[in-house]
């Protein structure tokens, strides 16, 4: 499996292309970053339909998917050990890790297109490093308000279901639909939702828990409505319909405070519209990103 060091960890990567090579052929180039507790696995069906006009890199980032450790305690350290002391697990640190990636193959000027917890990461890249970014997609993203009670019972129900994870669950029958129940409207198939189990089970602790603190925290409230304010690249804002992890209001607010964010709610989806209607997902990509050949779904 191919590996980029980044920042002193082991980036894992994949080229999603049209062709048989696992290698860029030329295109523009579009970046999937995905959400809290997952990996890249599940853009690729996204990114295959749209590879006809993009060569599509997907990437897992720090402590999830294949950018971990073995053991299930520690991303997977490099070649510079010392770093661990200064490991952090802020969303302007993960858009660091992105811009550092794209250093490592050579990569100058992209296309975005992120996910939940990625897209908060892709909205920090998008201020941080925008003259790296043609255009931008934010799938199930938003501002909310801090409730301090609110967010320590979160926080304590989240510490608990990051502690026990037992790899045993995976085996468990139904036990994948049980836990995709509350992201969806309309179900997946087996296979996907297996996948995003065995993600959630093997994610490391440290970062699990420690991006949990910062995504959904008092700084988050107070600084993403600044961050979504001063974004300059077009970007399109998509919400599912009836998703209650990010509300489509939550992304409706965000869109509101700038005109360079184009607001798109998917009707009958919740939090993976890209995956429970596709071709809808597909449609409104494209003409935000004036592609005219269709895409292969």
């Amino acid at each position: 499996m191919p590996y980029a060091t980044v920042n002193g960890f082991n980036h894992y990567y994949k080229w999603v292309t049209d062709t048989e090579h696992s290698q860029p052929t030329g295109k523009p180039i579009m970046v999937f970053v995905h959400g809290w507790g997952g990996s890249s696995s599940y853009w690729e069906s996204t990114a295959r339909s749209l590879s006809s006009t993009f060569d599509c890199l997907l990437y897992d980032m720090r402590g999830f998917g294949r950018s971990r450790s073995s053991t299930n305690q520690k991303p997977l350290l490099a070649e510079f050990p010392e770093t661990k002391e200064q490991l952090s697990y802020e969303l302007e640190s993960y858009a660091e890790d992105l811009a550092g990636l794209l250093d490592a193959l050579g990569l100058k000027r992209i296309y975005l297109n992120a996910h939940s917890m990625g897209a908060s990461v892709g909205t920090f890249f998008l201020n941080l490093h925008g003259d790296r970014v043609e255009r931008a997609i934010l799938t199930c993203s938003g501002i909310f308000e801090y409730d301090e009670k609110a967010f320590n019972a979160f926080y304590k129900f989240g510490g608990y279901v990051v502690k026990f994870r037992p790899r045993w669950l995976y085996k468990l029958p139904f036990m994948d639909r049980l836990f995709m129940q509350r992201f969806l409207h309309r179900p997946l198939s087996g296979e996907i939702s297996r996948a995003f189990l065995d993600d959630f089970l093997m994610a490391d602790y440290d970062a699990a828990l420690g991006t949990i603190f910062t995504c959904v925290s008092k700084k988050a409230a107070e600084v993403m409505p600044a961050e979504f304010a001063q974004i300059k690249v077009p970007t399109l804002l998509v919400s599912g319909e009836c998703d209650i992890i990010i509300p489509p209001e939550l992304g409706r607010h965000a869109a509101e405070l700038n005109d360079n964010i184009e607001y798109f709610l998917m009707p009958n989806t919740a939090h993976f519209p890209m995956l429970e209607d596709a071709p809808t997902y597909l449609h409104k990509v494209q003409e935000f990103l004036g592609v005219t050949s269709p895409a292969q779904v």
